[in-house]
């Protein structure tokens, strides 16, 4: 019976970073369909948190299908950026710098997820803002918040409120799309037919 040779650092980290590959490849291919963020209730994009009395407000003022129309706005708006999402994830996962393979290995079922997120955050957001923008150009996003937040404006004594669009998809897109990398990380984890490949079933299966 051939004894299997110990995983060495190196490969455990090739592995995470696999899986990362492949969750991300598997995440963006479902984002960047049609409904992709709009259908999916774990990652919906809602109204603006910070903007809740506007929305209340225009509600009260017969404007559901227009709060309605620009909620699906800001999903389109992710789901178009995510056609190009894949390739900047992509670079970020390559540049990443591991030392510890086997502590993210042995870690909770989203470890290199999170590692992914805490160390590339910061550069994904600059990355994918003007990706954000244009997709929300493209969807028209202001064309659907404008009569909103117009109609809300021009009643006497309230607070003129103005959540920066852009900036509230580019957080939201990401966190989405680090929610169903992490699902697809722990499939990798538990399933081994979701290993696809060498490396995958080398690192994975040795658990």
């Amino acid at each position: 019976k051939n004894k299997k040779k110990p995983l060495t650092n190196d490969e455990v980290i090739r592995g995470l970073k696999e899986a990362l590959n492949v969750g991300t490849n598997n995440s963006t291919a479902s984002t960047s369909k049609m409904d992709g963020f709009y259908k999916n209730p774990l990652i919906m994009i809602p109204f603006p948190a910070e903007a809740e009395k506007v929305k209340n407000t225009v509600v009260n003022l017969g404007m559901q299908k227009q709060v309605d129309d620009f909620v699906m706005t800001l999903n389109r708006a992710a789901e178009e950026a995510s056609k190009e999402a894949a390739p900047v994830f992509l670079e970020a996962i390559k540049g990443m710098s591991i030392s510890d393979g086997f502590s993210i290995l042995k870690g909770a079922d989203n470890a290199a997820t999170d590692y992914l997120k805490n160390k590339t955050t910061a550069d994904l957001t600059t990355k994918f803002s003007p990706i954000i923008q244009r997709a929300i150009e493209k969807v028209q996003v202001t064309k659907y918040w404008n009569p909103i937040i117009t109609t809300y404006n021009k009643i006497p004594g309230v607070q003129n409120q103005n959540p920066n669009l852009d900036q509230y998809v580019t957080i939201k897109a990401l966190e989405g799309l680090f929610k169903l990398i992490a699902g697809e990380e722990k499939k990798i984890r538990t399933d081994p037919i979701a290993r696809i490949n060498d490396i995958l079933k080398k690192v994975f299966g040795s658990k």
